[in-house]
Parts: structure tokens; sequence; C-alpha cells
């Protein structure tokens, strides 16, 4: 069985995140079919975007937690720079719920719509984590003031405030429209358009990748994670809530 589906609509390459026994988790399997099936849209000319959509009520978990060996954080970074530097535009659409590890992936896409039955959470602070690497792509499309917040208190929120900091693009009712701009425009005038709004995101990438990926791996190391990836295994509080 597949972690992602993918589909063709006019134009548009469908890859559609269906992994329902662990909510869609970036888990080793998902990432990397991911990664093939967008190298393959590269390479398609009969692709002009891609739209990321997902199955069940959540878009993506972050991290499994449930791998004996989580995906790494250089090849979280390598499936983010993937979409970035993807010479086609990536669509993202959420009708469900994105946490922690999700949030960078739903980041890196260059437009996202969301319902409203869709939550957001920056969970990592809560298991002794940090979202470390998905900050390539989150820090830079985010109101600073608001992302400080929600990396500090983990707080649940919903679209209109994932609208608000700017890591969605629009409601879901948008979506036709967004893609029918996409089919109207040139192979060559969407590349060359997607380069001007990734430049300073590549260029986080080249500057931060290294030590983003060292701080990810120091923590998910550490004893205070580790207990605090078993709690929430266990659906236990960690020894640290007051």
């Amino acid at each position: 069985m597949t972690c992602v589906q993918r589909d063709h609509d006019r134009g548009v390459r469908v890859l559609t995140l269906d992994s329902p026994h662990n909510r869609n988790a970036l888990s080793t399997k998902l990432v990397t079919e991911l990664h093939e099936e967008l190298a393959a849209a590269a390479e398609d000319p009969r692709t002009r975007a891609v739209l990321l959509a997902h199955t069940g009520n959540t878009f993506c978990a972050g991290a499994d937690l449930t791998e004996r060996t989580p995906t790494g954080p250089t090849e979280l970074a390598g499936l983010l720079r993937c979409i970035v530097e993807l010479p086609k535009p990536v669509v993202a659409r959420v009708t469900g719920h994105v946490r922690a590890g999700g949030l960078g992936l739903l980041a890196a896409c260059d437009v996202a719509v969301a319902g409203p039955e869709a939550t957001f959470a920056f969970t990592e602070a809560r298991l002794g984590l940090a979202p470390a690497v998905i900050s390539l792509t989150v820090l830079p499309r985010t109101q600073p003031r608001a992302i400080a917040r929600h990396y500090l208190t983990g707080e649940l929120f919903g679209a209109a405030e994932a609208q608000r900091m700017g890591l969605v693009s629009a409601g879901a009712e948008a979506l036709d429209g967004i893609l029918d701009g996409l089919r109207a425009a040139s192979p060559q005038g969407l590349a060359e358009s997607k380069r001007l709004t990734t430049a300073e995101l590549l260029r986080g990438f080249d500057r931060d990748t290294g030590a983003y990926a060292e701080q990810s791996a120091r923590l998910f190391a550490s004893a205070e994670a580790a207990e605090g990836m078993r709690a929430f295994l266990e659906r236990r509080e960690p020894p640290w809530v007051l």
C-alpha cells in the first residue's frame, strides 16, 4: 500500500496523503513517496501545478513518534526544500488538523487554503522539542509576534488565525479560482515567478539547515524529549506540567 495517492485534473497533479493509521504523520515511507512524486511532477510536461491534499480528518500530524527511527531532520529538510525548489507551484488544501512538522509541510507550499474545520498547533515545546527544521519554511512566511506565541504555548488555533499570521493564503472556497489561475499561466511564467517568491527561503535553507538539523537531532536524543514523547504516546501529562 502507498502513503501518497496520485491523480491528475486538467494540468494539476493531485497528491493525496493517505496514511490514516498514523494521521498522515511524516513517516519514512510517506516522506520518501512524497519526495518521489514531487520529483516526477517536476519532470512531467503535463503538470502545470501540484495540489497537496489529504484523506481523513488530519492533513499531517507531524513526526511519526511510533517509528523506531523517526524521519531524520536532514530528510525532512530535504523534503521541504524539494517543495520550495520545485519549478511548479504547490498548493495545499487543508480540511482537517495540522500539527507540528505538518505545519512545516504546509508552509513550504506556495499557496495554502483551509476550510473552517481546520485546526493548527505547534506542539513541539510541550514534548521537550522545538520546531527547528520546519522553521526553514514557517518563520519566513509568518508574522513574528503571532508565531512566537504559538511556538511557545502550543495553543490550538483555527483557519482564520492561520490566515492572519500568514500560514494560510485563503479559505477553501478560493481553491478553484486559484487552480484556474495557475492553469491560465505559462510554465515558464510560473517557474520564474516562483523563483522570485522563494529566493529568500532558499537563502535561509543554505544558511540554517545544518544548525536547525543539529538542534533537532540533539533535542530528539535528550532525556526530556524522550519523556515528553512517552507521555504523548501514553496519553498522560509529562512531569513538567504545572
